[in-house]
């Protein structure tokens, strides 16, 4: 049951960002920069705005409604959903404090909204284990992104009205899951019982709503210092490393990081240091040839990718911020793994104020300065700078391991990769799709044979595990068929 919900969560995913990665596409080349530059700002705005709307209630939804005990919490989230929402005009003064214009501020504050209530939906119906629903509910938005976008496109590209277009897609989404996940809601007004919650959820809104600011500083920075047409420009290079990159790494954290605390409570300290070593390995040793092969064909991406005013800028600065997700990935991924193994929840909030302080500093210096280009370099010293900050705290809370040796076979290998994928780049006459195909065909070969020879992740041992099974499950089948 187990592997059939989380291969549905898995093609949700896929399909999202699939969905995301042809919305780039077709945008980059309908709107202008300008345009597309305010609708990437009032999307940051709103994905801070909404993660305060409806990260209140998730530890309730996964505490109790999951449970399915007979008590039913829809109503509880619901009115405090409706509660929160009382803040909208606070949260449109703020965002017209950061740089939007009125109308583009009023489409993101909707948006945010919308996308408060559609992720509410879907926690709900995740809670009950509702995956394939909430697989509809995904897809029903990216389309309806996707088709209103494009009318959008044809009509009046602009930025506000792709806000709204949106917030319109969530919406649509969430009447496709509505009766699924909120048909027949019972339950009254209940002040005391929503204090409790927001009280309960508070720090964990807090934490979600620092992380989601860390992400979006940046683009406010530039926006204000050099405007929104070379705000959209460097946005959409940013958002395409990341939703690229960030996804191997969460899937691998949201395998290992469960188990940790699992054996940390059955098995000791001891035990779970010996299967963070094992992860962080695995970890680095997945997502650092992604990101440096990503940073090399970064060029060739770019001009797949993106319409021709956004490629100069893009194929600048993404080498750059993908390093700069290496060194969130090992934050976020791994060492915040600490932290909730000691159950040091404040040190989460001091690991993320730390790289919104530094972010907000460093772009202001650096963008000043150098540009776009000073904002890449002022990401990766940030992100940089919070990982020696997360690893600082780690040692005062649960110091987990840093294999430095099996680390440093883990980069050889991934720096051989990117030296042979440079070489061959260099030998390339062919269309840049094409050069994508061979280069990922070429990284990929070339690391794994740097694996082999290293062993890095135990590349060897886990090989031949793998083909033990292979021949014994093919003997089975031989031995099956030739029985009567």
């Amino acid at each position: 049951m187990m592997i059939g919900l989380a291969s549905i969560n898995l093609s949700a995913n896929i399909l999202s960002a699939s969905m995301g990665l042809l919305s780039v596409f077709i945008f980059t080349r309908l709107f202008a920069p300008h345009e597309y530059g305010i609708y990437l700002l009032g999307v940051g705005f709103a994905s801070v705005v909404s993660t305060f709307l409806a990260g209140w209630f998730r530890n309730l939804i996964l505490g109790q409604h999951a449970r399915d005990s007979g008590s039913d919490v829809r109503s509880l989230v619901l009115h405090g959903y409706l509660l929160c929402c009382l803040t909208l005009p606070a949260a449109y003064g703020l965002g017209r404090l950061v740089g939007l214009d009125a109308v583009a501020t009023g489409a993101a504050v909707s948006l945010a909204a919308a996308i408060g209530l559609f992720e509410l939906t879907q926690d709900l119906l995740r809670a009950r284990l509702r995956a394939f629903v909430a697989l509809k509910g995904t897809l029903a938005r990216a389309l309806a992104s996707l088709s209103l976008g494009v009318t959008v496109a044809l009509l009046a590209p602009a930025g506000f009205l792709l806000l709204t277009s949106g917030a319109l897609a969530c919406l649509f989404a969430v009447a496709v899951q509505s009766r699924a996940a909120w048909r027949g809601t019972k339950g009254k007004f209940d002040t005391a019982k929503i204090r409790s919650a927001a009280l309960q959820g508070l720090p964990l809104t807090l934490s979600l709503t620092l992380l989601a600011i860390s992400s979006v500083t940046d683009r406010f920075m530039i926006a204000n210092l050099i405007g929104a047409a070379d705000t959209g420009r460097y946005i959409a290079g940013l958002d395409l490393v990341r939703q690229t990159l960030m996804m191997p790494a969460m899937s691998a954290a949201a395998a290992f990081i469960p188990l940790a605390v699992q054996i940390h409570a059955s098995r000791g300290r001891a035990a779970v240091q010996s299967h963070l070593a094992e992860c962080v390995e695995l970890l680095l040793g997945v997502t650092l040839p992604a990101c440096l092969g990503f940073a090399v064909i970064s060029p060739h991406i770019a001009n797949v990718v993106f319409g021709a005013e956004f490629r100069e800028i893009a194929a600048q600065t993404m080498p750059i911020l993908a390093v700069a997700v290496v060194c969130q990935i090992l934050t976020q991924q791994y060492l915040h793994a600490s932290f909730l193994l000691s159950g040091r929840n404040g040190f989460y909030l001091i690991n993320i104020g730390a790289i919104i302080a530094s972010n907000v500093i460093l772009s202001y210096v650096f963008v000043s300065g150098y540009g776009i280009l000073g904002a890449a370099w002022a990401r990766l010293c940030a992100d940089a700078f919070g990982f020696f900050v997360a690893l600082a705290l780690s040692r005062r809370a649960f110091p987990i391991p840093m294999p430095r040796g099996r680390l440093a076979l883990a980069m050889i290998a991934g720096l051989t990769m990117a030296f042979v994928v440079t070489a061959v780049d260099r030998t390339l006459h062919v269309s840049d799709f094409a050069a994508c195909l061979v280069l990922i065909g070429t990284g990929l070969l070339s690391y794994l044979a740097s694996c082999w020879l290293l062993d890095v992740c135990q590349a060897r041992r886990r090989l031949r595990a793998g083909l033990a099974i292979v021949r014994s499950k093919l003997a089975s089948i031989v031995a099956g068929a030739a029985s009567p």
